[in-house]
């Protein structure tokens, strides 16, 4: 494998503007294809399988109007006066009678007149009145002796809600119909004192790509950079890598959007990662070249190629495992998750090929100013003899060892205690900050009619027999979730055309991400109660119902991806280092790591703690999916330090260093630019924690403060300390299995003898 990395690296070298042409080309095909397709991206999150999903499936069959997203706008004021005061009615008026002109809106009077010729006054009255006694929170909105459907008044009258149905998922509806949508709500504030908010489902997903945060992040990588490397001209290269990875990779999975559905997420995660492991595969290449330029006094051209065979091996693998890391979701079988592990996978093998092809052809343009002449002077006056910052700290940590190894494990395992009470659920406007829309007008709900009015559920009913519904089972049914503790509020949907399917609105007595209403939907679900003295069968579905189900199939994954990520980094780091305590010891170190890491994020995100320094003023649940997805990752990357630290390792000991002078040879040969490559992936990921998307936030947080530990903590501290724990025992493989795998030869010393030899002969 090095062999071959080294003939491309030379080829490169050698003629850099065909491969440079080459990238160039394929960046314009990516640009052009965009350009010419448009971006499609969905915020939608599917699970099929799950109750939720297949009853709006069939919605959208049986049901199409009422298979739609859900969306409510609130109408305030804050002077000594009500909203419905007579100055308000008429313009308030107009603007809900001009959101049910749209035709992408539902009017449920149209609705409950849908094949129910039969349905007499009588029982329409019965309809639009049936509520719990208790509640007293709120009164309809009355015009000339008439209710007018969707809207509520609070009990003060100083707030009122307007919900409605939509024909469409929120995430399917334009930017023009949005902005029609908002512009007749805000209608209402013509000439009046009252203030207009939309729901925080009716506020448009935005993609933060590209934005200052994620520039400073590369600003600091850039110094980084320069301070590791020393030049200007070594340090521009991994940011050229990178960028070329990320805008073939990201380009192309926007490129592809009119083709598939692609999650908002989706490029977020690519960029991330793309990024990060771009500018630190370049690093470890570069810096690669720069010191057998200065060590072995190679010519530019030969260190390149040798650079590109070594260090792009241990590229090449470290590479692989983040994607394997990453294709081990696809196993779980969620769609989202499988379209952001495909292109984040995608942009990683990119970024590895981009390593491997177009930064030998920059190095072949920069030739010997790849390292200045000041450098090698300065090299060449140095006292090499003399022990560096490094040499002093591996000497300190493999003395007491033991005390170490306990530290760490007492360390992480404190920072781990949060975990036991991580709460996963989905984002709502509670845990949004408080200058936000979204948590205004959730605030504004919650105080004016109950938290429950932020989350409705959709109970969907069907005859068992096939037939029509009967009125009085559809009465029934109502009245039994009327008489439910946890419900304030039931209201009618209607009925499909056919009359074989009806909606009813269940408004809960808890928020949405409470486990109370949880318990709600379960209880629904589960308890023949329900439709007792009906012919009926029920299923509940509605944003928050679907939300409840995302993030109990994703708790419930997670431990098997977990297990899978276990076994994957057995073999992996088996056949790399060709050891057996080795990826025991790795794997031990990346499940202390990411315990601690989560541990953190909840304190953090759940909890509050030191929540102002990273832009976020209210606790709420962590994103259900940031366990499977950040384990991943983290994974990926953390084996990829343990590659290149590691294998520096073992480079030692192959070439003769037993014990802990091959640990020490190699923790003083690696650790910088491994410590530089750690920084520049935290500064990374932290350029995206200050994004106002609390997703982006809590995934960008959880890769930064994953990575901080398990490569200063784990890599960096506690894997030397083990290792000198078992000395050269740490490489112990049985005969019989070093027979059967293939030898990678990731450090380059069948490429070493290769040159070798070659040169002996052309001597002789």
């Amino acid at each position: 494998m090095s062999t071959l990395f080294y003939r491309i690296g030379k080829a490169a070298y050698a003629k850099p503007w065909l491969f440079i042409a080459s990238w160039v080309v394929i960046l314009g095909v990516v640009i052009s294809v965009l350009a010419t397709a448009g971006v499609n991206i969905s915020s939608e999150t599917r699970i099929d399988g799950t109750e939720s999903q297949d009853i709006l499936d069939q919605l959208a069959d049986d049901f199409p109007v009422a298979s739609g997203g859900q969306g409510s706008f609130i109408f305030h004021t804050d002077e000594e006066t009500t909203v419905d005061a007579p100055e308000h009615i008429e313009p308030l008026i107009t603007a809900i009678q001009s959101i049910y002109e749209l035709d992408f809106i539902v009017n449920p009077m149209d609705m409950l007149d849908q094949g129910q010729s039969s349905l007499g006054q009588e029982e329409m009255a019965q309809l639009m009145q049936l509520m719990p006694e208790s509640d007293t929170t709120h009164r309809p909105l009355i015009v000339q002796d008439f209710p007018v459907p969707g809207v509520m008044i609070s009990e003060d009258g100083q707030t009122a809600l307007f919900q409605f149905q939509m024909t469409e998922q929120v995430e399917n509806l334009s930017d023009d119909e949005l902005d029609q949508l908002v512009a007749y709500a805000e209608l209402a504030e013509e000439n009046t004192d009252l203030h207009v908010l939309p729901s925080g489902t009716l506020i448009p997903v935005d993609i933060p790509i590209g934005g200052t945060h994620e520039i400073i992040g590369l600003v600091i990588a850039a110094i980084v950079l320069v301070v590791t490397l020393g030049s200007l001209i070594a340090a521009g290269f991994p940011l050229i890598v990178a960028l070329v990875g990320v805008g073939v990779g990201v380009g192309g999975t926007f490129a592809l959007s009119s083709l598939f559905e692609i999650n908002s997420l989706t490029p977020v995660l690519a960029l991330m990662v793309g990024l990060a492991v771009g500018i630190d595969y370049a690093l470890f290449i570069v810096n690669r070249q720069r010191k057998l330029i200065l060590t072995e006094n190679l010519p530019a051209k030969e260190a390149a190629a040798r650079a590109v065979g070594t260090a792009g091996s241990a590229v090449f693998f470290a590479g692989l495992t983040v994607i394997i890391a990453l294709c081990g979701l696809l196993v779980i079988g969620i769609s989202f998750l499988s379209s952001m592990a495909l292109v984040a996978s995608m942009t990683v093998f990119l970024d590895v090929l981009v390593a491997l092809t177009l930064l030998p052809a920059l190095l072949g343009l920069a030739g010997e100013r790849i390292v200045t002449k000041k450098a090698r002077q300065r090299y060449a006056k140095k006292d090499h003899n003399q022990p560096s910052f490094a040499d002093h700290w591996i000497k300190g940590l493999l003395k007491g060892k033991w005390l170490v190894v306990a530290l760490v494990i007492l360390i992480l395992g404190t920072l781990a205690v949060p975990v036991a009470q991580m709460d996963l659920g989905m984002p709502s406007g509670a845990s949004s900050n408080l200058d936000t829309v979204e948590r205004q007008s959730y605030d504004l709900i919650t105080e004016g009619f109950g938290e429950g009015y932020n989350g409705t559920l959709a109970m969907v009913a069907e005859d068992q027999g096939g037939s029509a519904i009967e009125i009085e089972d559809y009465l029934q049914l109502m009245t039994n979730l009327a008489n439910l503790d946890n419900v304030v509020e039931v209201s009618p949907g209607g009925l499909n055309e056919a009359g074989t399917v009806g909606i009813i609105s269940i408004t809960p007595l808890h928020g949405p991400t409470d486990a109370e209403t949880k318990a709600l939907v379960e209880h629904l679900r589960s308890t023949d109660s329900i439709t007792e003295g009906t012919n009926l069968d029920i299923g509940i579905t509605g944003l928050t119902a679907i939300n409840i189900d995302v993030s109990e199939n994703l708790s419930e994954v997670f431990p098997i991806y977990i297990g899978i990520i276990v076994v994957l980094s057995l073999i992996i780091l088996l056949v790399v280092f060709r050891s057996l305590i080795i990826p025991i010891k790795a794997t031990a170190g990346f499940l202390l790591s990411i315990l601690a890491t989560f541990g953190i994020t909840t304190a953090v995100f759940q909890w509050g703690w030191f929540g102002s320094l990273f832009g976020i003023d209210t606790g709420g649940p962590l994103l259900s999916f940031i366990p499977i997805m950040v384990t991943g990752i983290l994974y990926g990357l953390a084996m990829d330090y343990q590659v290149f630290l590691v294998s520096s390792m073992r480079e030692a000991y192959v070439h003769g260093d037993k014990k802990d002078a091959a640990i020490k040879n190699g923790y003083s040969s690696a650790s910088r630019v491994v410590v530089a490559a750690a920084l520049i992936m935290v500064s990374v990921f932290s350029g995206f924690i200050f994004t106002d998307d609390i997703m982006i936030k809590q995934v960008g947080f959880a890769l930064a403060i994953g990575i901080l530990i398990d490569a200063f903590l784990i890599r960096m501290v506690f894997v030397p300390a083990v290792m000198s724990m078992f000395g050269d025992k740490i490489w112990y493989l049985p005969k019989w299995l070093d027979k059967i795998l293939p030898n990678l030869d990731i450090e380059g010393e069948k490429l070493t003898a290769s040159l070798a030899k070659e040169e002996k002969q052309q001597k002789q």
